[in-house]
This record gives C-alpha cells, structure tokens and sequence, in this order.
C-alpha cells in the first residue's frame, strides 16, 4: 500500500506549513478508494509535489535524491517507487540503512524541510489520516503561547485537533473523529504489521546512530523531536500515545548507547592524556596535551548534552507513560526502563528508578508484570546486586508471592528470577523461601514444575559439599558416593516437605535438569546391591523404598515421556529425533535391568511391596531392540519371577507378574522362545495343582477341605485369576474348574468366602476372554449357541450368587454380571455380519429385576445415610470403590 505524498510547500516552510499524512495504515481505506482519490486529487497535488519532497531531488540530483539510495535499492529488486519516509520504511530492513542516510544528507542541505519529512513521519506510523500545520514560532508574539497548546473537537468542521509547540514551530495536527475507534499500526495483526514495527523502532535506533557524530549536537533535531514526541505521547488519542511513547523511548534507548560510545572515547582520551603526561618533560608535548584536553572537555560536554536529553525524554515521556491506562504503553515503558538500567548503570541503576519497577510488580496486567519480572533476571545476572540491596529487601516478599501468580508465565518467570536471586546473593532467601518454591515441583502446571526443578537441582542436587570423595577411593566408589548423597538429599527433601508422596511427579520435575542422576541407573540400583563395606553408607528401609519408587519412575519416564495425570493437555506428538532418542533410553535401560533385575529380585524376594515395584520394570524393556545374547540373564530372570509368584499371594504383586510375563512372552520379542515355554509350564503347574486339590475337597460333591487345602486352593485359584486376566488362559480350562466351585456352593453351601469371590472372578474373566475372540473368524451357529449356553449358565450361577449371605460375595457377583453384560452389549454394536451368526443373548426377567433390586438396596439405601446427597455419594463411592464398570445407571 502506497500513501499519499507529502504535500510542503517550501515558499512558505520559514512561516506556514501544510503536511498531508494521509496513512496507508488505516484499515479503513480499500485499494479502489485510494486509488479513485489518487485520480481526483493527482492534478491539484501535482505541483505541490514538485515543489515540496520531491523538490528535494532538484537541488541534490549530485546525491541521487533525497531518498535516491533506498529507493533505487528497492527498484533494483524490483519493489514500488517509495514517496514517503514511512512507505520506505514499511518496505523493509534492508533499505534502513540507506533511508536513514538519504534524510542526512537532505538534513544538511535543507533542515527545516527534512525535519518536516520526519515529523509527518511519526505523525503517519500513529495511523493519522489528517493534516499538519506548522507554522514559526515567534517569541513577541507574545509569552501567553503555552495557554494556547490545547487538544479539542472543532464542531465546525467535525475533526479533532492537537495544537502545540514542537520549537521551532507551533504544530496544529487534525485528524478525524472515528481515528480514535480505528486500528493503528501498531496494535494491527499480521506479519506485514509485526514487522513493520520491528521497523519502525530500527529506524529510531540507526537515526540515532547514523547522526551520533553530527547533527545530533546541533541543538536543533533533537530538541524539535523530544517536544514533538512529548507532546503527542500526552494526547488523548490512543494512537499517537502509543506510537509517539514507543518511539521515545526507544529514542532514548538510542541516546544511552550515544552516552556509552561517548564515555570510552572519555576513558580512552583520559588514559591517553595520562600516558602523555607521564612522559619525561623534554619528550612531552605541550600542544598534544592541550589538544587531547579539549577534546576530553567536549566529549564531555557532549556526554552532559546527551544526559540531558535522556532526562528530559524520561520526565517528559516515561513518568507519565508509565501508569498509561493502556497495558501496552505500561509494558513498554518497563521494557525500555530495564534497557537503560543494564545498559546504563551508572545512571539508572538505582533506587530512584528501582522504585517504579518495584511498583509495576503489582500491575494488574501480566504483561506488564512480566515485563517487571523478565528485566530483574538480567539485571541480578549481570553482578549488579550490590546497587540492588535496598530494592531486594524492599521488594523480596513481592517477587516470592509472584511465584503464585495467575498467570503461568509470570510465576515461571518469577521462579527464575528467585533462582537467580538465589545464586548472586546467598542470604536473601531463608531456608523456608525455598522449601516453599521447592514444592512447586508438584504442581500441576508442568513447565512451572519444571523450572521449580530446576531450582531444586541448582540448590540442593549441584551443591558442591555433595561431592566431596574420600581419600583415596576409587573411581566407582566416588560415583557412588556422589549419586547417594544426592539421593539422600532428594529423600530429605521429600520426607521434610510432608505435603506430597508423589515422586513420580518429582521425577517428571527433575526430569530436564537432573535427568544425568535419574537415568543412571547403575548408580541407583548400586545403593540397592551389597557392592560396599561401608556400614554407614547402607541405606535404611525407607531409603530402599524410595530408591526403588525412584527407580521405577525415571524408567516409566524414560520409556514412555512426561505423560502425567493433571500435567498437559494432552499427550504430545514426538518428532523422529526425540522418537529415536526415547528408543535408545529404553534400550539402554533394558540391557542394563535385565542383568540385574534378577539379582534384585532375588535380594528383596520376601518384600511384596518393593517386588511389586521391581515386577513394573519388565513392562517397560525395549524387547525389539535385543538379541538372544542376553539369554542367560532371561533364563535368570524368568527364574526368579517363578520363584516369585510362587512364594507370593498378593494380587497386586501377581498383577504385575502378569503383565511382565506378558511382555516377555510377546511374540514379537526375540524372548519368546525362552519365555513361553516357562510360562506355559508355570500354568499348566498351578492347574494341575488346583484339579488335585479340588478332586480331593469335592469327592463327596461338596466342599470338604481343611484349612491347609483350602488355604492352596485360594491360592493358587488367585494366582491362575490374576494372570488369566492379563493372557488368555482358556485352553487349561479354568471355567470348568470354577464351575465346579461354584456348583458346590450354589447346592450344598459351606464354600469359604475368599474362595466364592476368587471363582466369580475366574469365570468372569474366562466368560470375557470369549467373549472379546468370539467372532474372529467365521462363527457357525453351533458355536453361538455353545457360547450363549455358557453365558446364561453364568449369568444364572450370577444370579443365585444375589442372594449369597455375604454381602462380599453379592457385590462381585453384581459386578461380574456388570462386567459380562456390557461386553456382550458391545459386542453386539461392533457385530461384523460377515463373520457369521452373533452371539445373541438377553437376560431374563427375574434377573433383571434382581439387578435393579440390588441397586436399589445396595447403592440408594443405607441404614446411616438416607438423605438425597448422602444416597449420591454412596452410589459414587461404590462404583469407585469396585474399579469397575456398572450398571446402576443404565438399569435406573
């Protein structure tokens, strides 16, 4: 989009001026408009152009125009003639260069021109679709002329208008009234915008410091933008205090950078005066002494100039701006602030200008606290602290609370900028500031969990007292001596917070900062295994157990990514890089635990709990990266897993013997050939145990065992249930084998309790497992109706169990027909009709209505809970309570 030309009528620039800043900014103007006003207004501007920006081309055709460089840049490339100084700067950064020369040189030449070329420049990139009218400012005119700068509504004409005094004129911009509700380039979305203001604020920048050893110094340019520039940031128009205070302030961004280059040409002219005058008398020169003396004394002059713009630009612009009820102005204003205080410290790096960041922590915007937040990191980075003492006092609880800000970014933020507190100045924080940061490592948000991590780390884990080796130990001693004070250090912290048991989230935590500690798991699991004559560096029960739920979690996190109930919105979509490095992880982990899980499993075979945790591992192995040349520790550890489920009972333990079974049994799994034999030998073991046992307790058709065989078959009937959940086990006949149980409780009675539940499960499962292969390959309707016949057969032995005498017994019995009816139900939904006759079955009245009697006894009454809240939290709390699938809901 191109604007329309400048219109400057240079017969009268000494007294009246007249700008047209019509901008291609506004949104308001389509290509076909522009176009149409361009053909009805080209004949009347036509020779105001001439005599006015392009009138600069007249008199400076030896420099090629005024802005001949940049535009002929462009024409090479092949862009649109560019009229304006905002349409070139709009094009891109590449001419910037040669823009900001082009206006030097049209400067010298003509510096009331050019300047005008600059103010309708600003006036443009505020978006402003009206007019300027400068005219000379003349002292005895009269002293009253500051009574007359006002911002008013012409209601003659219907625009608004902003008068003021931009020395060495009196400028009068007008501007319509809709400017105020319209877009401005600034706060425009798109690419194009974005960059233009990356632009703009490089323009203001390289002007700077293109003119830094010219006309900066002539009392002229700069004093006439300051007050164009503090005067429009203090309108009432958005948009021309947005644009006006963002280009001041990045103007004095510029001028600091001015004051640094001026004070090492000081330094260096100091040194090099000193160097003089340290010569012999008859070697020194008078006249160099006195020539680098005055130019000590005027760069120094200088340096005082420059000074002075900055504080006239900072109490013109940023102490009205800062409290700007626009959030954007407000986040601008703290940006540049801390620019000038690390750029600048000797100026600005005090309390006097500390204060207003320390106030600006409260903002209620986060931007603007973030802004805050964001500067302090680097201020306290750049060993400044000592100039910060009375702000970190003043200021501490402010920056600890942020750490629960609303908003994540601005407590992540907040938390890094405590751990740079932390690491510059050691006794700001009290050991309770930072056991109350250490425990956002359980948070939910993830990245601030993380950042919280990595302050842990930095505090506690990388404290150098940790490690400290032994006189003369080894190597691995030192290792190991190192990973366990770090692991102490970790159960400290963890038994000390006493707020959370969730090290699984702690790993998460820790997983990017400390990630080198928990994938060393051959560090780790050394703490476990007797490899030390040291007593004093055994590790309690306790420290076991937390090594080993450690242990456990950085596999989980290795093996499968930071996917964490509560933590992230969803599970992230890995790339090949991270793919391949996730696969090598678990390879590594899976050569590493396959070697010493045995001995593991060996060592803690009478503790359920840690076996519980140790029998997870093998569900995380990388079976398809491995070969066969770790058979021997396979063989090892299928050993020690037999031994294992046979010394145990416990049905969590038997679980996850199921499921690493299941793991090593893949058929995919180079371990198959070793790992199915011994489970298929493991099984057909416990059913011919069990068939023993049963043809003993039930010669007589009722269940007459002793305590001992009762106790066996119990056993063994759990052990077969837990792992027929995990495989299916049905060609070893287990159904048979619980309907026998069944048979006898349902006719004669006197079946134990545990041993009722344990054969409902047995049967569910097996009922389940034909039901998920029924109709896996073309089904005849001999094999439906032999599986509906199973299905009504436990359904009805289901029934009977309704109105058991324990209520143990009546509850898995509701949940095992629970459990079968919503399979077959969907079963039926996902029934291929290719596949033959389906497998059709419907529950018959009474057992109908004996589930929706057991609902309503069971679930809505309660002898201690009878009103409307408490019958739905009983109802909630039985089907959490069952882990399980019910059909309370869908038969009410």
């Amino acid at each position: 989009m191109i604007a329309e030309p400048t219109l400057l009528s240079r017969s009268v620039q000494k007294e009246n001026s007249v700008v047209d800043v019509s901008s291609c900014a506004s949104v308001h103007h389509v290509s076909s408009e522009r176009n149409e006003n361009r053909q009805k207004t080209v004949r009347g501007k036509r020779k105001a152009r001439e005599c006015s920006e392009n009138a600069k081309r007249k008199h400076s055709k030896s420099s090629n125009g005024s802005l001949g460089r940049a535009e002929n840049e462009q024409l090479k490339n092949g862009d649109v003639e560019a009229v304006t100084l905002f349409e070139v700067v709009s094009m891109g950064r590449s001419a910037m260069q040669a823009v900001v020369d082009d206006w030097i040189d049209a400067y010298t030449v003509d510096r009331d021109t050019a300047l005008l070329d600059l103010i309708s420049f600003f006036i443009q990139c505020s978006g402003c679709k009206g007019m300027v009218t400068a005219e000379m400012f003349q002292s005895k005119q009269g002293t009253d002329v500051m009574s007359k700068m006002v911002e008013d509504l012409d209601e003659g004409t219907g625009l608004q208008y902003k008068k003021f005094l931009a020395f060495p004129w009196i400028l009068t911009v007008t501007w319509p009234l809709d400017m105020d509700s319209g877009e401005y380039p600034l706060i425009m979305s798109g690419l194009y915008w974005k960059r233009f203001r990356s632009h703009f604020c490089e323009f203001v920048s390289v002007l700077v410091a293109q003119c830094q050893n010219s006309v900066i110094f002539d009392g002229y340019l700069l004093n006439t933008l300051i007050s164009l520039l503090t005067e429009l940031s203090d309108s009432r128009v958005r948009a021309f205090r947005h644009t006006c205070t963002l280009a001041a302030v990045k103007l004095l961004s510029a001028l600091v950078n001015v004051a640094l280059n001026l004070s090492v040409s000081v330094d260096n002219s100091q040194r090099l005066y000193e160097v003089e005058l340290a010569k012999m008398a008859s070697k020194r020169a008078s006249q160099r002494l006195d020539r680098i003396q005055r130019k000590i004394s005027e760069l120094q002059d200088r340096k005082f100039e420059i000074e002075n713009m900055m504080d006239a630009i900072f109490k013109g612009v940023f102490l009205k701006r800062y409290r700007d009820v626009i959030p954007e102005i407000r986040a601008i204003c703290m940006e540049e602030l801390m620019v000038w205080m690390k750029l600048y410290s000797s100026v600005f790096l005090n309390d006097s200008y500390l204060k207003y960041v320390g106030w600006m922590m409260h903002d209620k915007q986060p931007d603007v606290r973030l802004k805050c937040v964001l500067g302090l990191q680097g201020l306290y980075q750049d060993q400044n602290s000592s100039k910060m003492d009375l702000f970190t006092i003043r200021f501490k609880e402010r920056m600890i609370s942020m750490t629960l800000d609303k908003d994540h970014e601005v407590a992540i933020q907040a938390v890094r900028l405590l751990m740079v507190i932390s690491q510059s100045c050691e006794d700001v924080l009290s050991p309770d500031d930072h056991k109350n940061i250490f425990q956002f490592v359980y948070c939910s948000h993830r990245p601030l969990a993380i950042t919280a991590g990595e302050f842990l780390y930095d505090r506690l884990l990388s404290n150098p007292e940790l490690s400290r080796p032994r006189e003369g130990a080894s190597d691995q001693d030192r290792h190991r001596e190192l990973v366990l004070a770090r692991v102490r250090a970790l159960i400290h912290f963890h038994t000390e917070s006493e707020l959370h048991q969730h090290v699984l989230y702690l790993v998460d935590s820790l997983w990017d900062s400390a990630g080198a500690l928990l994938k060393d798991w051959t560090g780790l699991t050394s703490l476990l295994l007797p490899q030390t004559s040291c007593q004093e560096q055994a590790l309690s029960s306790a420290e076991e157990a937390f090594v080993i739920e450690l242990i456990l979690a950085s596999v989980r996190q290795a093996a499968e990514g930071p996917l964490l109930s509560g933590r992230g919105a969803g599970k992230k979509v890995i790339n090949t890089k991270e793919k391949k490095l996730q696969t090598d992880v678990s390879t590594k982990l899976t050569e590493h635990f396959i070697k010493v899980l045995p001995e593991l499993l060996s060592k803690y075979s009478e503790d359920a709990e840690k076996l519980t945790s140790f029998l997870r591992i093998p569900q995380f192995f990388q079976t398809d990266s491995c070969d066969l040349e770790n058979s021997r520790y396979v063989q090892a550890l299928l050993a020690e897993l037999e031994a294992v489920v046979d010394r145990h009972t416990d049905t969590g333990l038997l679980e996850m013997a199921a499921r690493s079974y299941q793991t090593l049994c893949a058929q995919d799994s180079p371990w198959h050939p070793l790992a199915r034999p011994s489970f298929d030998r493991l099984i057909q073991h416990w059913t011919n145990t069990l068939e023993t046992w049963l043809g003993e307790s039930l010669s007589s058709g009722c269940f007459t065992a002793n305590e001992d065989n009762t106790s066996e078959i119990l056993s063994t009937l759990k052990k077969l249930t837990a792992f027929n959940l995990a495989q299916d086990l049905s060609k070893w006949s287990l159904y048979e084998l619980g309907t026998k149980l069944l048979e006898a409780e349902i006719k004669h009675g006197g079946l134990p309790m545990e041993v009722t539940i344990e054969a409902l499960r047995c049967m569910c499962s097996c009922i389940l497992w034909k039901l998920n292969t029924f109709g896996e390959g073309v089904t005849s309707r001999e094999s439906a109706l032999q599986q509906r016949n199973q299905l009504r057969a436990f359904c009805e032995k289901c029934h009977r169990c309704l109105s058991h005498a324990e209520q143990l017994v009546r509850e898995q019995a509701f949940m095992c027909l629970s459990d079968v009816l919503i399979a077959h139900n969907y079963q039926l939904q996902m029934w291929d009709s290719s596949a033959g006759t389906p497998l059709l079955y419907t529950p018959d009245p009474k057992l109908q209505k004996a589930l929706l009697s057991f609902v309503l006894e069971h679930v809505f009454t309660s002898p201690e809970l009878d009103t409307h809240s408490s019958k739905g939290s009983l109802l909630f709390s039985f089907t959490v309570n069952h882990k399980g699938p019910c059909l309370a809901c869908a038969l009410l």
